[in-house]
């Protein structure tokens, strides 16, 4: 199904259209590959030549996250200051700076330092990459190219997983380079999203990207007074506040998705990940390598039988089954 859906794009899209499509899914592969390397960390500080404590090593693990949500909470008006392609460029040279600070370290300093630089380019990329997937799609594709995202991501922690037994951490964090050295040199192919610059005003430019995107011979007249009329509509609304959320024919929606969203999180899914190792090794598996490895190989094929069941049963009965098990 995740093939047809690769094929169904190809065939309905422009050549930049497609590079951009798959330049940016790679991205997301390439990223999450390099995010789950802290996996090494433990069964190679000998030979890194660095000591750090427990309590080290698990705020080292941690404060990813800590980044992450300072990147989340300002990527919105990052993207809508200087454009979703600015965003990006500027998350990878946080990520780039983040890494070779892991790289070069000598402590738990430059280590925590790295971490969180990294961190917060991953928040500020958590919230643009699929924005502007979603902007410079056509209407019919937005859904598989989601679907696709997530596939993507998972892709890419199990390939970190799998390579994070054969090579050191050190090397490992060099892999961090690559996404961001990657992503920068294929945006200077990709268009800016066509959305954001008829949002601040920019139609001549607006015109040109929704046009490459399209295809020279696509006919972008209609599509384009689409979005026109889109933007319109959402600068006649009201200015929303923070407080409007509480307001009682919200709230009952916002407890709803805020507490999916916790208890998604209180399952542990980050701590499994990032503990992989060290778990089945506690846990007296023989070979750590081994439950790591196969840790890593079933994400992919319960992914894409999730994408498979989500069309066809629905969200909420896929959730009941997952909070069940």
């Amino acid at each position: 199904m995740i093939i047809m859906k690769l094929i169904k794009i190809k065939r309905v899209l422009d050549p930049l259209g497609w590079f951009c499509y798959v330049h940016l899914l790679l991205f997301v592969v390439l990223l999450n590959l390099a995010l789950v390397w802290v996996i090494q960390l433990p069964r190679n500080l000998q030979s890194g030549k660095i000591l750090i404590s427990i309590a080290e090593y698990s705020m080292f693990g941690s404060i990813l996250t800590i980044g992450a949500m300072f990147g989340a909470i300002t990527s919105g008006r990052i993207a809508d200051f200087i454009g979703r392609k600015g965003a990006m460029r500027m998350s990878a040279c946080f990520c780039i700076a983040g890494w070779l600070a892991v790289f070069f370290s000598r402590g738990p300093f430059s280590l925590d330092v790295g971490r969180i630089l990294t961190g917060y380019g991953i928040g500020v990329f958590s919230y643009v990459v699929p924005i502007f997937i979603a902007e410079i799609a056509p209407k019919n594709l937005r859904g598989g190219l989601t679907t696709l995202n997530q596939l993507m991501i998972v892709t890419g922690s199990s390939t970190a997983f799998l390579i994070g037994s054969v090579i050191t951490w050190r090397g490992l964090a060099l892999t961090g380079l690559v996404p961001c050295i990657f992503l920068l040199v294929g945006l200077c192919f990709v268009p800016e999203s066509p959305r954001w610059l008829a949002k601040v005003g920019l139609q001549k430019e607006f015109r040109v990207a929704l046009q490459k995107l399209r295809g020279k011979d696509a006919d972008v007249t209609r599509e384009a007074a689409e979005i026109q009329v889109y933007l319109e509509n959402l600068q006649a609304l009201p200015q929303a506040k923070l407080l409007n959320l509480f307001e009682s024919k919200y709230i009952r929606s916002v407890i709803i998705g805020v507490a999916l969203m916790v208890f998604q999180q209180f399952g542990g899914i980050n701590g499994i990940g990032f503990y992989a190792s060290e778990t089945f090794a506690s846990a007296g598996l023989s070979s750590a390598k081994i439950g790591t490895i196969a840790y890593a190989c079933i994400q992919i094929p319960i992914t894409m039988l999730g994408a498979i069941l989500m069309d066809k049963s629905g969200r909420r009965p896929l959730m009941m089954v997952n909070k069940s098990a």
